[in-house]
């Protein structure tokens, strides 16, 4: 039987191939092209034999930044950029592309090769489960968050004070906005104040303004924070930090729903939706007599208690999606994402600083990552080199297994190993938890009695 023709060998296996696969000789011409690239680029081999490669893929860094020429010039590889391009039809959707030099025997260069991967579906489904999990801008799959969503709309609806606690960085003033954007009144302004970033008698006139001399500087009226949220919402953050002479004056607007500029004669009324918020348990501040009862209870009508992020960690990937759509969009770069190792690291974290301190990890990666995929030795180094709770490091290397039994693993950790009680924050089924923590292998340890 005759030996099969080389060139027909390689068109073969290149067809067998789901990637688009094509290479280019040192002119930037293609001079093979599978049957995915076609299927992809709408594009048929016949057609593209012989092209510049930039004529067929129509990609938007063809012209600037392009991978092939960036590879051929250094001798590395580009893996996994996300680029868009145009097909035959004229349609522009999302690719990842990686590329790396051709050598002939004697190890000189002959050119370059091309994978790419139609990203649509991806994609798509990005978008699906970003619409899926989120919520007027806040994203969340947690079961928790999720109860709190379902009566946002009813809160929003109503004119009653609402009192917001959690820990700094977890969200606090985009829950405020959330129910100021659904309330009647999100027509008018949404006006935010951190009365923990001033002493007591600038946050007096900023909240209630003044009168022209009331004070050596004061020239003219200016307007406080009360009038500008006219008919709108007023967001007090940080609540559990004012003074109790502050917290007086407070009292009465809200009782009164009234209240005086420095140097006035006169009450002025306030038609102001009231959302106040604090990193602190007003509760036990209460106790301690540094916070007034009767206030408590006037800004307690509502009270909603935001989860820390560690508490959430299955919402990890979603908020890192975001912040990579986020960070792309802002620098105009196309990082395509997170390796699993990278994404192991941010796994084993517990984010004293929550959501906030996250958003700084991933734009301090955006800066040292260029193209391509986050990888851990972009993480700061207390990140890169964490150890795992019970003493372990960091793999290198880490499967989306073992990613699942590092989740797991800090689940129980917080519930201290209550499986009941981590099956109901997980918001799984008992028998759903049982089965994979026998399937990770995870183990209790030594002193827990339970199996």
């Amino acid at each position: 039987m005759d030996r099969q023709n080389p060139v027909m060998a390689n068109d073969i296996i290149l067809d067998s191939i789901a990637d688009g696969v094509f290479t280019v000789d040192l002119k930037w011409r293609i001079t093979s092209f599978n049957r995915a690239a076609e299927a992809i680029t709408g594009v048929s081999r016949k057609e593209a034999i012989g092209q510049f490669c930039r004529d067929v893929l129509k990609a938007e860094i063809c012209e600037k930044s392009c991978c092939l020429q960036k590879t051929m010039a250094s001798g590395e590889q580009i893996v996994n950029q996300a680029v868009y391009i145009v097909n035959a039809a004229g349609r522009r959707f999302p690719i990842s592309i990686s590329t790396a030099i051709l050598k002939d025997a004697e190890g000189g260069i002959i050119g370059a090769v091309e994978t790419f991967r139609d990203m649509s579906v991806e994609e798509k489904l990005r978008k699906t489960l970003a619409e899926t999990y989120s919520f007027e801008d806040i994203i969340s799959k947690n079961h928790r968050m999720h109860q709190l969503f379902d009566i946002m709309p009813d809160i929003a609806n109503s004119v009653s004070t609402v009192l917001v606690e959690g820990e700094s960085g977890t969200g606090k003033e985009l829950i405020a906005r959330a129910i100021h954007h659904l309330s009647p009144r999100k027509d008018k302004a949404f006006i935010a104040v951190n009365c923990g970033a001033l002493p007591d008698t600038l946050l007096e006139s900023e909240l209630f303004g003044y009168r022209a001399g009331a004070f050596t500087d004061a020239k003219k009226d200016k307007p406080g924070r009360f009038k500008l949220a006219e008919k709108g919402t007023l967001f007090l953050d940080e609540i559990g930090d004012i003074t109790p002479a502050m917290q007086v004056r407070l009292l009465r607007v809200l009782q009164e729903k009234t209240y005086e500029p420095l140097g006035a004669v006169d009450s002025l009324k306030a038609d102001v939706r009231i959302i106040v918020a604090t990193n602190r348990t007003l509760a036990d501040l209460v106790k301690e007599g540094k916070f007034r009862e009767d206030l408590y209870y006037r800004i307690n009508v509502v009270r909603l208690v935001l989860p820390p992020l560690r508490e959430r960690m299955e919402d990890l990937p979603l908020l890192i999606d975001h912040f990579i759509a986020h960070f792309n969009t802002l620098q105009q770069k196309a990082i395509a994402g997170i390796s699993d190792e990278t994404l192991a690291c941010l796994m084993s974290y517990d984010y004293p600083g929550n959501i906030r301190e996250l958003e700084n990890i991933m734009e301090r990666a955006f800066l040292l990552c260029k193209a391509g995929m986050i990888e851990p030795h972009h993480l700061p180094d207390f990140l890169y080199s964490h150890p795992l709770s019970d003493g372990r490091q960091v793999l290198e290397t880490v499967s989306i297994k073992g990613m699942e039994a590092i989740f797991l693993m800090n689940a129980l950790r917080r519930n201290g190993w209550n499986r009941i009680k981590t099956a109901r924050q997980l918001g799984i089924h008992k028998s759903t938890l049982f089965r994979k923590i026998k399937a990770l292998d995870i183990q209790a340890p030594k002193g827990d009695n339970r199996t």
